[in-house]
């Protein structure tokens, strides 16, 4: 019988470790293709193979483990997460995703329990994009969709990426080499903590995804005209910080409306002296849904009201979308069996989609995917006060294994 308690307590600890792997001492910070990245690669690989795994790094700098099947011809079902952080974050923010089924994988290997297909594990080099500015690099180099003009990206020390990757061992013009054939997947199953309230809100441990919205951001400018605080009278103005503040607004009430998300999480004002109307403000836009009609429904309307505003308030509107990803929707057989295996486990199986992007994002380009979301405290991440139980942990530990159990390779 798994000790599910006594395994997520190992899963506890080893991601305190990982959460240790820093350059910037006193908080979590681990980026792409640094010395720190190496180091918490070369860790992984030590737990993974004390796991009876095979063991490999690929050309892009994610790290990989096999269980090998009972049959050597056998494809795999991979799982797996990022390593990767943003500044100043969490310790369970994609590492969870790693440990977790690796811990179930290490069980397996000491029961000599074995299955039908290959268990792949991989830990994504970068996810967050903090380093380079574009997200999910290390997924997308598995999906033949890494980019050749991604050579151009700088880091904030102004180090190309073609160059920090020579300097950690790979080249940039080999990553075609991490390349995965789809015909070689089975699935992809991603765990990870919610990094939202729902779960918390409805007190179970785990749920499972239904979708992983789509994103479109833009950049917004609204053009009025500077003038003197004391002398411009109230119904002369073009006060452009007056007109975007209504657009805020709007965007707010809009979403409502479509029951959706929508953010402004960045605005500036110039010229910003205290006794100057504002002349320019520019803002975010973020706005996301599982559905990408009700999103493109809602912007649409969100730019005409945004024309109205400015037309009325005789100021100029402009926008430049910034980012366009469409929404993943999980696939049925997955979703299916892993919301047996909670079932089994225990637990209601409720579902929830995800408004924030994952490495299922990528791999949804070759293969059909799923994910199961572990609550956290507060819905809190990408912050130092995200925080799991070690019995949620040991849940998902359970609906892992029984995932295991129930997988068909012939879905």
């Amino acid at each position: 019988m798994m000790d599910f308690a006594s395994l997520a307590n190992q899963v506890m600890l080893r991601c305190d470790q990982l959460g240790a792997i820093t350059q910037s001492p006193g908080i979590v910070d681990r980026r792409y293709l640094t010395p720190q990245h190496r180091q918490a690669n070369d860790l992984v690989a030590q737990w993974m193979r004390e796991a009876g795994m095979t063991v490999w790094q690929d050309a892009a700098g994610n790290q990989w483990g096999r269980y090998h099947s009972t049959d050597a011809n056998a494809r795999s079902l991979v799982l797996g997460s990022h390593l990767d952080t943003v500044p100043n974050g969490g310790k369970y923010d994609g590492m969870l995703g790693v440990i977790a089924p690796l811990a179930v994988v290490h069980h397996c290997f000491e029961n000599g329990i074995r299955f039908p297909f290959h268990i792949d594990i991989v830990g994504f080099g970068d996810e967050e994009g903090t380093r380079f500015g574009s997200t999910l690099l290390g997924s997308r180099a598995l999906t033949g969709r890494w980019k050749e003009d991604w050579q151009l990206l700088r880091d904030e020390n102004k180090v190309s990426l073609p160059e920090a990757m020579a300097e950690f061992g790979l080249a940039f013009d080999k990553v075609g080499d991490a390349t995965l054939k789809p015909d070689s997947v089975l699935g992809y199953l991603e765990v990870h903590i919610e990094q939202g309230p729902v779960l918390e809100d409805k007190h179970l441990p785990v749920g499972w995804v239904t979708a992983i919205a789509g994103a479109k951001r833009l950049n917004v400018q609204v053009n009025g005209m500077a003038g003197h605080a004391g002398t411009v009278p109230m119904g002369m103005r073009q006060d452009a910080l007056a007109a975007s503040s209504e657009m805020v607004l709007a965007v707010e009430s809009i979403a409502s409306q479509f029951g959706i998300v929508a953010t402004v999480g960045r605005l500036e004002t110039r010229p910003g002296a205290v006794n100057v109307i504002p002349g320019q403000v520019n803002f975010s836009l973020d706005i996301r849904s599982e559905h990408d009609h009700k999103r493109d429904a809602a912007l649409q309307l969100i730019e005409e009201v945004f024309r109205d505003i400015a037309q009325r308030r005789h100021v100029d509107v402009n926008w430049q979308q910034t980012h366009h990803a469409d929404a993943v929707h999980c696939d049925p057989y997955l979703s299916q069996t892993l919301s047996q295996a909670i079932q089994l486990s225990g637990h209601n199986a409720v579902s929830l989609p995800s408004g924030a992007g994952h490495d299922a994002m990528a791999m949804d380009a070759i293969c059909p995917v799923s994910m199961l979301f572990v609550r956290c405290k507060g819905g809190i991440s990408h912050h130092p006060g995200e925080s799991v139980t070690s019995a949620d942990v040991a849940a998902s530990l359970q609906v892992i294994y029984r995932f295991f159990d129930a997988f068909s390779p012939d879905f």
